[in-house]
Order: structure tokens, then C-alpha cells, then sequence
């Protein structure tokens, strides 16, 4: 009988032995490749090769199968440190809230004590209170979004870049910490003088369980500890963060901007012939050059009468200036003016878009801008040059046979020449100035009042 074409079975793979053989060989291979390169993978944040093989794969979390030990470890080390600066915050808070709720309200509802005096003890601690509640909000609220979104090792946590929006809280500390001394003086010598005041105190202490056995003293020195420890959480959180993390440069400026607020809240206290001091820190340059702009800061900020939180610092820094007689700029160029040493800061009061200091970030309407000049220090204070310069009232050009230098000229009053050591920081300075400038006042008004002023022509800078 004729078997049927359908009716016969391959038994071979119809490739024929060699090319099969081949072929398992080159599986064989690639297979043992992929083995090789799963055990000595890259780890993910520092690029190592040091990875255990992972047995179980449906156990093991592949998000962490891709560090290495030291980076496994160095993770857990950063989220312990993050939670313990959310955890003593939130530590903070409660003591500020005992300080309101068990010693402040109760002192002002008995009339143990007058307003004028609860001032004097209690200081600015409402202040401090707002500050911390709304701190520790955006900080929660971090740890709770990076949770949710299967974080758990919280490496989108950025506090510090958190804390550098949260800076304007340093001040408020430094107004407490210079109150202290006479704070717990005035303390002393009402608990001598009033009775039913020392009555109060040492009941609340020994039977009030929220206080912990701990006196109002203690717990008016809740804020000074907790500025001097801000350094210490910053710099566990600094170590255990790669220099690759978005946050590792936020990290080290807020810890930097803390530390030269406590030099500057200990030159204070020195001035006013206080004896303590918050905290030592290594006397740099840097720390040095820090607490000097945050004396010019405060100098300018008084000078201009803005709200701290409404106020952005653009710029600040060292500028040479010159006030050139007229025409001599226009003929000889910068060569033959005489140039002083200035420090210049540029301000911008903005409107806030929101409440939350997060989105606060964002860049608002701007209300005004000025140029504070200030004199270098002499007599251990600063002082202004003159008022400050409206930058409404302003406006800046540059001449292209002089690249070095940029000119600023006020409506009908006076001119300015400026210039940096730095060819380029000039050119930047000259940007930002030109930039707040042109957003605020009347743009035609300006060019009618100064109708001989080149405007955009083709050599000024871009």
C-alpha cells in the first residue's frame, strides 16, 4: 500500500545535526553570558560591580536586587537619618505646643502674669509654633507621597532642598535665641517676687504628665537646641547621600547657611555682652564671607521695609563702582575713572503664588526690585551708600568698546558705572539688573525721560 506524503513524521528538527548542534551550543553560551553579567551587573548609585546573584526572584525586591551591599546599606542608613529629622521635628513641635498650651495660656488666663511680661518670657514662640507646623507639613507630606509611590527606601525625599524654602525660619530662631538671657532673668526674678507664679511652676512640674517631670526652663530652651542640632541632622543625611543624588548640593548649602547663622547669632550675643554661645564652628572664609551677607541682608531688608518672605536675594556681592562726570564715559570710556569697592545686593519683592512655601518657589509677579549699595564695613557696621536704587526708575546699558563694565542711569538724577573683578560675573550682573528692569515701571516713560540712550541697539549684550 502507498503511504501518503501527510502520513510521514520529520524525525529530525529539519535543520539538519550540524546547524542544530550549533545552535545549542550558541544558546548554551549566550545563556551562560546573561548568568555572567546578572552576577556582576552594575549597582545602580555608585556603578559598581560588586552585586550578589539573586536566588529567588519572586522574594527578592528587584529595585534593591540592583545595589550593592554598600549602597543597600548606605540607603537604610539615609532613610533612618531622614526619619530621625522629621521625627525630632515633630519632637520639637510638641514642645513648643507644651510651652503655649501648658505654661503660656494658662499664665495669661489666671492673670498670673502681664502681657508685657508673658512677652518678655515667651519671646516670638508663636512665631516659631507657625513656622514648625507648616515645616513639618510639607515634610510629611513628602514622606507620605514618597511611600505612596512605592519609595521605601524615601530616596525622593530631598530635605534639603525642603529646608533651603524653609531658610526664612532662621531668623525667627535668632530673635528668640537674643532674647533668652533676659528671658529667664525676667523668669527668676518673677518666681521670686510672685507667689502664686512659683505655686503654678511647681505644681505643673510634679503633677501636669504632658510636661514629663520637666520645668519651663527646659523647655524654653527647646528652640536654642534644636537650631544647633539642624547641622548635625544635616550631616548624617549629607553622608549617606551619593554626590550623584539631585539633593546632594541642597544638602550642603542648607547646612552651610545654617552654620553661619549660628556664627552670626554668636556674634551677636558678644556684641550685647552675653557671655554663651549656641555652638563653636570651624572659622572658615566661607563661614566668614556667610556671616557677613546675612548682616547685609538684615541691613537691606531694614532698608527697604519689605516682608522677609515676600523678599528674594537675586544677587549679592562685591561691585566696583564709579560715578563718571558727564560726557567722560561717553569719550574716554572706564579707563579714567576712579573706582570704589562696593557691596551690592540686588532685591525682588514678589508676590507669592500660594500659602504653600513649595509652590511659593515658583516666580510671581514682581511688585518692585532695587540695588542696595552699601559700604564696606567700617566701625564694625555697614553703611549705605545713599537710598536704594528702584529699578523702575532705571534703566541699564552697555557701551561695546567697553565689555567690562555696564552703566545704570536713574531718571533725571544719577548715573552709575559697574564692574566686576570677573569679566563675567559683570556680564551676569548686568543680565539679572536688566532683566527686573525691563518688568517693572513704565518701559515708554523711561525712554522719553532719557531720549539719548541707546535702547537695544544691535551692541548691547543679549
Amino acid at each position: 500500500t502507498r503511504t501518503k506524503s501527510v502520513d510521514v513524521e520529520r524525525a529530525d528538527s529539519g535543520i539538519g545535526q550540524m546547524p542544530a548542534r550549533k545552535w545549542r551550543n550558541r544558546a548554551s553560551e549566550t545563556l551562560s553570558s546573561l548568568q555572567g553579567w546578572e552576577a556582576h551587573r552594575p549597582c545602580t548609585d555608585c556603578g559598581e560591580r560588586d552585586l550578589p546573584v539573586e536566588t529567588d526572584v519572586q522574594n527578592c525586591n528587584q529595585r534593591r536586587a540592583d545595589l550593592c551591599e554598600k549602597c543597600r546599606k548606605r540607603r537604610t542608613e539615609r532613610k533612618e537619618s531622614v526619619l530621625e529629622f522629621v521625627n525630632t521635628e515633630a519632637s520639637y513641635g510638641e514642645d513648643l505646643r507644651i510651652i503655649k498650651e501648658e505654661f503660656y495660656l494658662p499664665m495669661q488666663a489666671a492673670g498670673l502674669l502681664s502681657q508685657e511680661q508673658l512677652q518678655g518670657i515667651f519671646s516670638n514662640i508663636q512665631e516659631l509654633i507657625d513656622l514648625n507646623e507648616n515645616f513639618l507639613e510639607i515634610l510629611q507630606e513628602e514622606i507620605d507621597q514618597a511611600f505612596d509611590q512605592g519609595d521605601d527606601d524615601l530616596m525622593t525625599v530631598c530635605i534639603g532642598e525642603i529646608f533651603l524654602e524653609f531658610v526664612n525660619m532662621l531668623p525667627a530662631f535668632q530673635t528668640y535665641c537674643l532674647q533668652q538671657s533676659s528671658s529667664v532673668n525676667m523668669l527668676n526674678a518673677l518666681e521670686k517676687e510672685k507667689e502664686l507664679l512659683r505655686i503654678f511652676l511647681n505644681v505643673s512640674q510634679n503633677d501636669n504628665t504632658a510636661l514629663r517631670r520637666m520645668n519651663l526652663r527646659s523647655f524654653l530652651m527647646a528652640p536654642l537646641q534644636r537650631v544647633t542640632k539642624y547641622p548635625l541632622l544635616l550631616s548624617r543625611i549629607i553622608k549617606t547621600t551619593t554626590e550623584y543624588h539631585p539633593d546632594h548640593g541642597s544638602l550642603r548649602e542648607a547646612k552651610s547657611r545654617i552654620e553661619s547663622h549660628l556664627e552670626h547669632i554668636n556674634m551677636k550675643t558678644k556684641q550685647e555682652g552675653n557671655t554663651w554661645t549656641l555652638r563653636s564652628f570651624r572659622q572658615d572664609s566661607k563661614k566668614k564671607r556667610e556671616v557677613i551677607n546675612i548682616e547685609m541682608r538684615e541691613t537691606a531688608l531694614k532698608t527697604v521695609g519689605w516682608m522677609r518672605e515676600e523678599t528674594r536675594f537675586v544677587m549679592e556681592g562685591s561691585l566696583q563702582l564709579a560715578q563718571p562726570p558727564d560726557g567722560q564715559w561717553v569719550k574716554k570710556g572706564s579707563k579714567t575713572l576712579k573706582f570704589q569697592n562696593m557691596q551690592v545686593l540686588l532685591l525682588v519683592n514678589m508676590k507669592r503664588v500660594s500659602e504653600s512655601s513649595l509652590e511659593s518657589a515658583e516666580p510671581g509677579p514682581v511688585k518692585d526690585a532695587v540695588l542696595v549699595l552699601i559700604r564696606d564695613k567700617n566701625n564694625g557696621k555697614f553703611h549705605l551708600l545713599r537710598e536704594p536704587l528702584r529699578l523702575s526708575n532705571c534703566i541699564v546699558s552697555t557701551d561695546p568698546d567697553c565689555d567690562d563694565t555696564f552703566e545704570l542711569i536713574e531718571i533725571r538724577r544719577e548715573a552709575f558705572v559697574f564692574r566686576d573683578s570677573d569679566r563675567a560675573r559683570t556680564h551676569h550682573w548686568f543680565r539679572q539688573i536688566r532683566r527686573y528692569s525691563r518688568e517693572l515701571g513704565s518701559w515708554k516713560k523711561r525712554r522719553n525721560a532719557l531720549p539719548n540712550i541707546m535702547i537695544s541697539t544691535p551692541h548691547t549684550r543679549p
